[in-house]
């Protein structure tokens, strides 16, 4: 059983980091697996994991964690085609510096949208927890609310194939 947690936090550490692996499929499989391991125990795991990856982005996004020199933006010259999709992109970055400065103005706004993605998966965790560190809301409040949100997230997933069992039988 330990070692299918610690499996659990490697799996759900490395999709916090890389968006195409699915913390949420491995879990299913997992429990469907091994069903005798705790449910909560597996959210928390999992929970503590995708915090722990998602504390890089946040960190990155505050300013607090230095990227390496190959992931700054570089001054290019402007040709058409850059021209062109600044225009494109034009009302996103307006919108996202609008959200930005929302999130400034009113912190309480924020952790609810986070706390409500980390549950949900709507705004995305990983663009929320971006915005969190953009809007430089306090570490303690990124780490308690983002675990508590996955934790249950990740419990009520483990929770589901004996629920929907038994709802069948």
């Amino acid at each position: 059983m330990v070692i299918s947690l610690l499996l659990a936090a490697g799996v759900a550490f490395s999709s916090a980091l890389i968006p195409l692996v699915s913390t949420e499929v491995f879990v299913l499989a997992l429990i469907a697996q091994e069903p005798n391991i705790p449910c909560l125990a597996l959210g928390a795991v999992v929970a503590v994991a995708q915090v722990l990856g998602k504390l890089l982005y946040y960190l990155a996004a505050r300013g607090s964690l230095r990227l390496p020199t190959f992931m700054h933006r570089k001054d290019k010259p402007l040709t058409e085609r850059r021209i062109r999709w600044q225009q494109r992109t034009k009302r996103v970055r307006g919108w996202l510096h609008w959200l930005t400065e929302k999130c400034h103005k009113h912190p309480h706004w924020m952790t609810g949208t986070y706390g409500v993605s980390a549950v949900v998966g709507l705004p995305p965790f990983m663009a929320t927890s971006v915005l969190a560190g953009m809007a430089k809301m306090p570490m303690s409040t990124f780490v308690v609310a983002g675990f508590a949100g996955r934790c249950l997230r990740f419990t009520v997933l483990a929770m589901s194939p004996a629920l929907i069992t038994g709802w069948l039988l």
